[in-house]
């Protein structure tokens, strides 16, 4: 590490740090969202419903939302490559041990720990690459590792989706614990040693304003994620049934061929950065929303072709705005320290957890329509916390 603020590009800690971020986005988002592909199977194995079967997710990502702020104090206090390690290895077993769970309660839990385990990277893994690298490579840093998270999102449902169509759910999962475990153990020999130092006087030295908590500008920032990460995870969960029904009818595997869709935001992720820093936050953050709600009404035509064109244009939208929103966070709540980043995280995955499984009361009572409109009111809310955000930056 360089004696003035972190990794450098160009030298081997910035690439090995890069690396072992990646190989935990693989990890991590392949298994948070294993079972959205199954969602169907899982459907008919336990006898539930399509919303009772989308809690397989928000489980996880519930976890992981009631628990980032706390894994993100953890972080400072005990080192925050202890807490990315640990958390990742336990992840790993309780994704191991969900494939083998003979009721459908008892897989929730098994989900729901996986979640609270994942909260230990992903609450810590942002704040970790902003402290360990320099300012000059932060923002290429972080883009890489929102990409990274897609490119995990994809690996995790492909191998999912394509498993399942020759074998049960549970091996299906299984196969992508067996992945996730060699990713966690990349991870654990790549990462840098940190020259972070965990005491207790270092983390009390970084004491959040409390008056920040009550600024309307840091809540509106924080529905952002809510709202656009809750309509993008519904998205995905019941675009599945939709496809293996008429017109559509395709298998498991055909399915998951489409979760390729993610390529799109692994591209839109680095882009994003390179547009805010010409154009600002607020017109990239907007625009992008643009591009994501556009793409949700294409996905409304009962052509594959054009439903597929919609969710990639859908998930270059979403993924540019949370790029760009993700770096706005410390900028507008930096009086919050640390907690601004979990604050942020928390939103994100407490959207995915409420918002992609009520979402299936659209899709029960209106089906693809009532879904498809029901994001874009979240889009519309989305754009309006923008305008809230900005205005008041401009006002400050």
């Amino acid at each position: 590490m360089s004696a003035q603020g972190g990794h450098r590009p160009g030298t081997a800690g910035y690439r090995r740090l890069n690396w072992a971020m990646l190989m935990a986005g693989i990890a991590a988002f392949g298994m948070l969202y294993s079972t959205q592909p199954l969602l169907p199977q899982i459907s008919s194995a336990f006898g539930v419903s399509a919303t009772a079967a989308a809690l397989t997710v928000s489980a996880g990502t519930g976890g992981l939302a009631v628990t980032v702020v706390a894994a993100t104090w953890l972080g400072q206090r005990v080192g925050r490559v202890a807490v990315m390690r640990v958390g990742l290895v336990v992840a790993v077993l309780a994704q191991l041990t969900s494939t083998a769970m003979p009721t459908f309660e008892l897989l929730l839990a098994a989900r729901v720990v996986l979640g609270l385990a994942l909260a230990g990277v992903v609450g810590v893994a942002m704040g970790h690459v902003g402290a360990e690298v320099h300012a000059v490579g932060i923002g290429r840093a972080m883009g890489l590792y929102v990409a990274g998270n897609s490119l995990g999102g994809v690996i995790g449902r492909l191998v999912t989706s394509g498993v399942s169509e020759f074998a049960s759910w549970r091996v299906a999962d299984a196969a992508l614990g067996a992945i996730a475990a060699a990713a966690t153990a990349a991870f654990v020999i790549l990462l840098p040693a940190s020259e972070q130092v965990p005491r207790r006087d270092q983390t009390e030295r970084v004491r959040p304003d409390p008056r920040a908590w009550l600024r309307v500008d840091v809540w509106a920032l924080a529905a952002i994620p809510f709202l656009l990460m809750g309509g993008f995870v519904g998205v995905y969960n019941f675009l599945t049934y939709r496809l293996m029904e008429p017109p559509f009818s395709l298998t498991p595997g055909l399915v998951g061929l489409v979760f390729l869709a993610y390529l799109a935001g692994t591209a839109a992720s680095v882009l994003a950065g390179r547009s805010a820093d010409r154009f600002g936050r607020p017109v990239s953050v907007l625009a992008a929303l643009v591009l994501m709600g556009t793409g949700v009404l294409v996905t409304l035509s009962d052509r594959l072709s054009l439903v597929v064109t919609g969710l990639v244009i859908m998930t270059a939208g979403f993924f540019a705005a949370h790029a760009v929103a993700s770096g706005w966070m410390p900028v507008v709540a930096g009086d919050l320290g640390p907690a601004a980043s979990g604050l942020y995280v928390s939103g994100y995955y407490g959207g995915s957890s409420v918002l992609g499984a009520a979402l299936g009361l659209a899709w029960s009572g209106g089906g693809w329509p009532a879904t498809a409109w029901t994001v874009l009111a979240l889009t519309g809310l989305a754009a309006g916390c923008v305008a809230l955000v900005a205005r008041r930056r401009l006002g400050a």
